[in-house]
């Protein structure tokens, strides 16, 4: 491995003797595998989420799994969401589709802070998003479990706090991590609750989380029955999107295949390998998930 090449590197199936291994990084490892490794010391997580490795239920529960945080990872879903927004907020659907009927229309626009962006999810992508789509002048507010300090951004903390922070967002945009709590949380009552005296008369939704927090039934209900404007969905109940479901031709959704932040396999390599140097060293490791929250 180029990011260490002092470490034996090996590749599951070939892995040899099971006894030999300290480190081991997956993402959808068959049950058991990770179980059967008697001499393992941690265990990573190959993309910025730890739901697909959580579900194993043979997962050793006395090695410590550690998510990736990778500044590349971070950039990329940056750019996804403040491009999703701008997709939205420009108004490039009735653009494109002009173009394609040969319609000049010099429609009206409105300014960046005439539109309120609410972050579920204030981690290291949630925070990294919220904090450019600031410094691009739109109105950012966050969600997350505990308040944080972000320039430029109003934090909402706690459920008893969602209900505010839904009614002041014009976009909601979804980078929840999945767990327990937020599977299911963008529903038709949500939907419901997001601000509807906005620029476009009904809000947006961008998730770019986890399929398993979305009701695609509510989403497509609600873009129906206008209680939405328009979606971006980067992640489904199930993937690859099946070619029947109604959201590959609506005419108000886009829909991305789970391409929002591809993870750099040389940026992934570089970060395992310098959490190992830490631990070599004697020294903590970082992005340690806490197994009872989920990430």
């Amino acid at each position: 491995m180029t990011a260490a090449p002092a470490l034996d590197v090996r590749v599951w199936p070939d892995m040899g003797a099971p006894e030999d291994i300290s480190y081991a990084g997956a993402w959808l490892p068959p049950p058991g595998v990770l179980a059967g490794l008697p001499r393992l010391r941690v265990m990573f997580s190959l993309g910025a989420g730890v739901d697909a490795l959580l579900r194993d239920e043979t997962l050793p529960r006395n090695v410590p799994l550690v998510r990736v945080s990778d500044a590349d990872l971070t950039q990329r879903m940056s750019e996804y969401v403040v491009l999703q927004v701008l997709w939205h907020h420009r108004q490039q659907r009735r653009i494109d589709d002009n173009q394609r009927r040969k319609v000049w229309d010099s429609f009206a626009t409105h300014a960046a802070g005439d539109l309120r962006v609410g972050v579920m999810g204030l981690g290291v992508l949630g925070s990294d998003a919220a904090g450019k789509l600031a410094m691009m002048g739109f109105a950012v507010a966050g969600w997350s479990r505990t308040r944080k300090q972000i320039a430029g951004v109003q934090s909402f903390a706690g459920w008893d706090e969602f209900d505010a922070f839904l009614a002041r967002s014009d976009v909601l945009v979804s980078l929840l991590p999945a767990t327990a709590e937020t599977r299911g949380i963008i529903n038709y009552a949500t939907l419901r609750k997001l601000a509807r005296n906005g620029p476009f008369g009904a809000p947006i939704l961008i998730n770019a989380g986890r399929g398993a927090q979305q009701v695609e039934a509510d989403i497509l209900r609600a873009l129906d029955d206008g209680t939405l404007h328009a979606a971006t969905l980067d992640v489904f109940e199930t993937e690859p999107l099946p070619a029947h479901s109604p959201l590959w031709t609506h005419p108000r959704v886009v829909v991305t295949p789970h391409a929002a932040a591809d993870s750099d396999p040389a940026a992934i390599c570089r970060y395992i390998a310098g959490q190992i140097a830490r631990l070599e060293r004697c020294e903590a490791l970082q992005n340690v998930v806490d197994r009872q929250r989920g990430y």
